[in-house]
């Protein structure tokens, strides 16, 4: 037996001949709405409805929260044309993700700095019926390119499956009540959704990070979804038939080729965009500035005067090491183990923030980013720390205006 999803957020006689199959009609259908994933408590396969804390309690809100003014702004005066359930238009998804003015004044911040084509055709493909494959090194935006994408075309970025090497095929299709299985057998009402299950019923964007880390034949569950755009629900003779507006985004490093390789029928399902290290110094310090104010202003960290200085040494040192070659170009360097990411950059600007905050006079200064930049650079103890040393003697030490940074290394590194 075949039936269709009326999910209470879709109304079925809206959605035309092309999103579910009318000769179904009629049939019995499987209500995710009914299902209650909280009714038994610490099911793995439960999803926890979405939920707010007060304004300002939350740490990190969901980029629809925390961007719900722009969004808004955004939808207010896209008068383009949007694909069926999406929140924005194409261009107006392209324009949240890389900034500009509108035409009222309003201003809305880039969330990805980078080649204005990788955008477009992210948010191209999710128009389509293909899904998004964002791929590249760690630490290069991937996650937070497919939370913003989903936030724009879908207004929920909370439809999200963790890849691991312990992901199970339930996080992917779906799982079950199991008080209620085994009381009543398997029934609609044990059913338990998974985000991707939920994303077709309600026309909504999935997403999945790490997809390589997930076991192949976890992978493969994504086969028919992507390609039939159904859901098989052998236990109970039924399926659900994704509704216009669903797709899925998902993420993976390329450090990870050989752990648990995409399949090639896997594969054609996606489009892939690969997202590229910043392009220039210039570009790297602009997004390691922004991401640092927003996430020093979260943790109501004081901003910091005149810290572009130190922000500029730990970009410098970060993208030398990872080219293995000095800006100049005239030496060339070893390379360490680690891949001194643009977030790791992130991460050691915003400890230093912390650390000039609470123990310093509240200026960044190179002994607040020194021991950062130790922990990110040796990650081996043995070859990485002959690389380091070797790279504060020949270059750092020699470098103008540099000394206070090579005499905090120094320190950190004895």
């Amino acid at each position: 037996m075949t039936v269709s999803v009326e999910p209470t957020s879709v109304d079925p006689k809206s959605v035309d001949s092309g999103s579910v199959d009318s000769e179904f009609a009629d049939s019995e259908s499987v209500d995710l709405a009914s299902v209650d994933p909280n009714s038994v408590s610490g099911d793995p396969n439960s999803v926890a409805p979405a939920s707010r804390a007060p304004d300002g309690a939350t740490l990190r809100p969901h980029a629809e929260h925390a961007f719900a003014a722009e969004l808004a702004a955004l939808a207010a005066q896209d008068d383009r044309p949007r694909p069926a359930r999406w929140k924005l238009s194409p261009w107006a998804v392209a324009t949240y993700l890389l900034g500009g003015t509108l035409a009222d004044g309003t201003v809305i911040t880039p969330k990805y700095v980078g080649p204005r084509r990788i955008v477009e055709v992210a948010v191209t493909t999710l128009a389509t019926d293909r899904a998004l494959l964002l791929l590249g090194v760690p630490g290069t935006a991937k996650t937070w390119v497919s939370e913003h994408l989903a936030a724009a075309v879908s207004g929920d970025s909370t439809l999200l499956v963790q890849g691991t090497a312990g992901t199970p095929e339930e996080a992917i299709r779906y799982g079950w009540n199991y008080a209620r299985l085994l009381a009543h057998g398997p029934s609609r009402d044990a059913l338990v959704p998974s985000p991707v299950m939920r994303a077709m019923a309600e026309g909504m964007t999935a997403r999945v990070e790490e997809l390589t880390r997930i076991p192949a034949d976890v992978q493969d569950t994504l086969i028919t979804i992507l390609s039939e755009k159904t859901l098989p629900i052998p236990e109970l003779g039924q399926e659900v038939q994704a509704v216009r507006g669903f797709n899925l985004i998902a993420t993976a490093n390329d450090r990870d080729r050989g752990v648990n390789d995409l399949s090639s029928a896997l594969r054609r399902r996606f489009n892939t965009v690969v997202l590229p290290l910043p392009e220039s110094a210039d570009a790297e310090v602009d997004i390691v500035t922004r991401r640092v104010d927003q996430i020093g202003r979260s943790l109501d960290l004081p901003a910091a005067p005149d810290g572009i200085e130190e922000i500029q040494r730990v970009v410098t040192v970060f993208r030398e090491l990872r080219d293995g070659v000095t800006a100049d170009g005239r030496t060339k360097l070893k390379s360490p183990s680690g891949t001194l990411s643009t977030a790791e950059a992130i991460s050691v600007v915003t400890n230093g923030l912390a650390l000039a905050a609470h123990f310093g006079d509240g200026v960044l200064r190179p002994g607040d980013v020194a021991a950062g930049i130790l922990g990110a650079v040796v990650r081996d103890p043995a070859a990485d720390r002959v690389i380091w040393q070797e790279y504060l003697e020949t270059v750092v030490r020699e470098r103008d205006g540099w000394k206070d940074f090579y005499r905090a290394c120094r320190e950190v590194s004895v």
